[in-house]
């Protein structure tokens, strides 16, 4: 990671969320430093999906400010999006392609010169898949090899959405492994989750709390 990647915030301010004409969420603020891991909950539709795509910059925030080392993302998106890693419920898996090549491609569309290829098959145990065509994967083999574009190609912000979904327990332990040597050296982590997930130390941010009222000024 680069000095600002080491020692920058993200820090999310009075942020509110629209999906067509719901009002989402309202008021929500929230803040990664180094190190640092938010583990989203909240019932259905309480926008924990909707929270991570805003923090992906997939999504503008209906209110609020959303700022990495203290700049507008919306000032400078290309320098965010190279900061970030965002999985979400699909694997974007190629069946075509072999484990090692998705690795490849995604490390190539990060610019990523020298992508740990190894490393993250090892991390997410599945080397002996690693020249398989990826349409001969089970979901679980599928779902590694999504998260294991993380270690290919790092990048200081990890946004996850339901990571476990389809993992056993080795697959669940390994992604807990990661997530810690990615803390470990300053790598900052915000995981939506219906799963116990093991976090040392992770601060919940309760997505029901900042459902938005029919009376919000946001809502009409």
């Amino acid at each position: 990671m680069n000095s600002v990647s080491e020692t920058a915030d993200l820090v999310g301010e009075n942020l509110a969320c629209r999906r067509g004409e719901r009002l989402v969420f309202a008021g929500l603020d929230c803040r990664l430093p180094p190190g640092g891991a938010l583990v989203l909950t909240g019932s259905n539709g309480s926008g924990k999906s909707s929270l991570l795509r805003l923090l992906a910059g997939l999504l503008v925030p209906a209110a609020g400010r959303l700022s990495w080392a203290g700049v507008q993302v919306t000032a400078d998106p290309a320098r965010y999006s190279a900061a970030i890693h965002y999985v979400g419920h699909l694997d974007g898996v190629k069946p075509a392609l072999t484990p090692r090549e998705m690795l490849l491609f995604w490390a190539a569309a990060r610019d990523i010169t020298r992508p740990a290829i190894d490393a993250a098959l090892a991390t997410f145990g599945i080397e002996s898949a690693a020249d398989w065509s990826c349409r001969w994967l089970s979901a679980g083999q599928r779902r590694r090899l999504a998260l294991a574009r993380l270690v290919a190609a790092p990048a200081p912000i990890w946004l996850l959405d339901e990571p476990g979904a389809a993992l056993d327990g080795d697959g669940d332990d390994r992604l807990a492994a990661a997530i810690a040597a990615h803390r470990a050296v300053g790598g900052r982590i915000a995981v939506a989750t219906h799963q116990p997930i093991a976090i040392v130390g992770a601060m919940t941010l309760a997505l029901d709390a900042f459902t938005a009222t029919p009376d919000d000024p946001l809502a009409v």
